[in-house]
C-alpha cells in the first residue's frame, strides 16, 4: 500500500510539473500551437516566441525610417502570380514542405545579413545568384539544382504557370530549363522596405520558374523579429555551434 501511495504521489508531482510547464508557455505563435518543430536537411529545429512581454527590438531592426531610395516600401505582390504570405504559413510551408523535401525557405540576402541571424531551417541563396550578379560562373546552376531545376525545354503555351515576357511584353512560350520537378520556394529579405527578396522573384520569372511554386514573405526578418519567434545564427564548417539569440 505504502509502495501504491509513494507511486500515485510520485504521479501526481510529475502531471503537477507538466502541468506547471505548459502554463509557462504564455506567448503562443497561435492559440493552438505554442511552439513548432520540424526537420530539415538532418537538422531539428524548434520555432517560439520570447516570452518577455517586455521585450524590444534593438539594432537596426528597430528602425522605423531608411532613406528611400533605395529603401523604399514595397507593395504587397512581388510579381504577378506569386502569392504572399505571412509567419503562420511560412511555419506551415517548413513543416509541411521543407521537413519533406519538397519545399525550400530561401533567405535571399546577401551574406553579411545572412550571418548574423536568419529563420531556422532556411537555405541562404543571395539574391545576386538569381539576377547574374554573382562572381560565381556556376551558382545559378548550383541553386537551381538545389531547387529541383535542370537544363532542358519547358514550354508556356498556356500563360498559365510562367509569366515571363519578352522585350515586347509578349509572354515567353519556351524556356531552357526543365522545371517539372521545380520545388516549392518560398523566399525572404530584410522586410517590407527590402528588394532582395523581389529582385530574386523577379529574376526567377524570368528564368520561367512556375508562379505558382513560389511565395514571397513580405514582412522578412524585420516582421520576424518584431512577433518574438526563434532566430538561428549560421555557423562556419567545422565551427562550434553557434548560440541562439538571449530569448
Amino acid at each position: 500500500m505504502h509502495a501504491i501511495v509513494a507511486s500515485l504521489a510520485v504521479c501526481l508531482l510529475m502531471l503537477a510539473s507538466t502541468t506547471s510547464s505548459a502554463a509557462e508557455v504564455d506567448v503562443k505563435i497561435t492559440e493552438q500551437v505554442p511552439e513548432a518543430k520540424f526537420t530539415a536537411d538532418g537538422k531539428s529545429y524548434t520555432i517560439n516566441r520570447i516570452q518577455d512581454e517586455n521585450h524590444e527590438i534593438k539594432g537596426g531592426f528597430a528602425k522605423t525610417s531608411r532613406k528611400c531610395p533605395p529603401f523604399c516600401i514595397h507593395p504587397m505582390e512581388a510579381a504577378p502570380g506569386v502569392a504572399t504570405v505571412g509567419e503562420v504559413e511560412l511555419i506551415e510551408f517548413l513543416k509541411n514542405k521543407v521537413e519533406k523535401g519538397v519545399g525550400v525557405l530561401i533567405d535571399a540576402r546577401v551574406a553579411s545579413f545572412y550571418e548574423k541571424g536568419t529563420i531556422p531551417g532556411s537555405t541562404h541563396i543571395p539574391f545576386t545568384v538569381f539576377t547574374g550578379e554573382s562572381k560565381d560562373p556556376a551558382a545559378l546552376a548550383q541553386a537551381l539544382a538545389k531547387l529541383g531545376v535542370v537544363r532542358g525545354e519547358t514550354v508556356n503555351w498556356s500563360g498559365r504557370d510562367h509569366k515571363a515576357v519578352d522585350e515586347f511584353g509578349q509572354p515567353v512560350r519556351k524556356y531552357t530549363h526543365d522545371f517539372s520537378r521545380a520545388k516549392e520556394v518560398m523566399l525572404f529579405c530584410n522586410g517590407p522596405w527590402c528588394d532582395q527578396s523581389p529582385r530574386a522573384i523577379r529574376a526567377l520569372v524570368k528564368l520561367g520558374y512556375p508562379v505558382n511554386k513560389m511565395f514571397y514573405y513580405r514582412g522578412g526578418m524585420q516582421d520576424w523579429l518584431l512577433l518574438g519567434l526563434s532566430v538561428g545564427v549560421p555557423t562556419a564548417a567545422g565551427a562550434p555551434p553557434a548560440k541562439q539569440p538571449a530569448r
